[in-house]
């Protein structure tokens, strides 16, 4: 049975998912409803800073197209025009 590219990145995003420092938290805290709770965005984004897998949850992130939520230290804005950014790249070198 041979690995697909979609049960390879599963199992990678499990591998660093376990060390994230988000994982004791409530989920919600990292998937806010909208802008309106600034408080709770900056405190996801504080626990994120201190974690060791920030870069793995980043670049999972622009992977996988994720729009909703804060990984890797970015809010839904600043990963939408970070993946702008990342597929041109990725076009360039690829």
């Amino acid at each position: 049975m041979s690995t697909g590219p979609v049960q390879l990145t599963t199992e990678l995003a499990a591998e660093w998912r376990e060390r994230a420092a988000c994982s004791g938290y409530r989920h919600t805290l990292f998937f806010p409803v909208g802008d309106t709770d600034a408080a709770a965005i900056d405190r996801a984004l504080e626990i994120c800073l201190g974690c060791a897998v920030i870069d793995d949850c980043l670049e999972y992130a622009l992977e996988t197209n994720q729009r909703a939520g804060i990984w890797g230290g970015t809010t839904e804005d600043e990963r939408r025009s970070l993946r702008r950014k990342w597929l041109a790249t990725r076009r360039r070198v690829g």
